[in-house]
């Protein structure tokens, strides 16, 4: 084991995925979740709320006490919510989708970047936010979650321009449709009963695997990464609304 990971949005979707291809590659990973997720001698896993910065500095003091550095960490905890026109969403599921989608991010850089430029190797250290196609594009009846994808994707340029010269890199991943938990809920938000029927806005014509997400996720996470820093990362089979 050479490097070490925080993954919130662990125990589902792609952060469970993105857990599983880090672990696979030689990585210890502390992954946080409001529900539970398998531990193992490499995966440790905390259960908290992205909201509750205090939760965060505590999984990153867990990987500093039980491994010794901290050289990644990935923001994919989020929420959706909508389903109606933006004048009739009401304001406390827009305040959801800023304090987790948004606030989270912030949130997780707050507390994993100064343990990364205290590190052994801040030059391999590497901040990846999931944002989203939403972060790019406006999605019909999305407007609030539209809204926190592009923040995220403001917030990693943001913080690539703070973390200039100092080797820490933060760049953004934005999946298209992929089949996740999410994915469903988006669904259920259209009144969709099949979930495949998003693929029509994909040019390769089907969802996406968590696992193909969680792939160019590891690779922004990778020392070979750093070109990448401060850029948006597209993993979206093509994504057109």
């Amino acid at each position: 084991m050479n490097r070490v990971a925080l993954v919130t949005g662990a125990a589902g979707g792609i952060g469970s995925a993105t857990v599983t291809r880090l672990t696979a590659q030689g990585y210890a990973v502390v992954g946080i979740d409001l529900e539970e997720a398998p531990e193992s001698d490499t995966v440790a896993h905390v259960v908290g709320d992205v909201r509750d910065r205090y939760v965060l500095k505590g999984a990153v003091d867990f990987a500093l006490a039980r491994w010794g550095r901290l050289d990644v960490a990935v923001a994919a905890a989020a929420v959706i919510a909508g389903g109606r026109p933006l004048w009739e969403t009401p304001d406390e599921e827009l305040q959801q989708l800023w304090d987790v989608d948004v606030r989270g991010v912030w949130n997780t850089a707050a507390v994993a970047v100064p343990a990364m430029l205290a590190g052994p190797d801040p030059h391999g250290c590497r901040f990846v936010a999931v944002a989203s196609a939403a972060g790019t594009y406006g999605l019909f009846h999305l407007a609030g979650y539209t809204v926190a994808k592009h923040a995220v994707v403001g917030l990693v340029k943001g913080l690539a321009a703070d973390l200039v010269a100092t080797g820490v890199t933060a760049v953004a991943v934005s999946p298209g449709s992929t089949n996740t938990p999410m994915l469903d809920a988006t669904a259920d938000l259209y009144g969709i009963s099949d979930p495949v029927v998003f693929s029509n806005n994909q040019l390769l014509r089907r969802v996406l695997d968590p696992g193909e997400v969680a792939a160019t996720i590891a690779f922004c996470c990778s020392v070979e990464g750093a070109a990448l820093n401060g850029s948006v990362v597209h993993a979206d089979g093509g994504f057109r609304p």
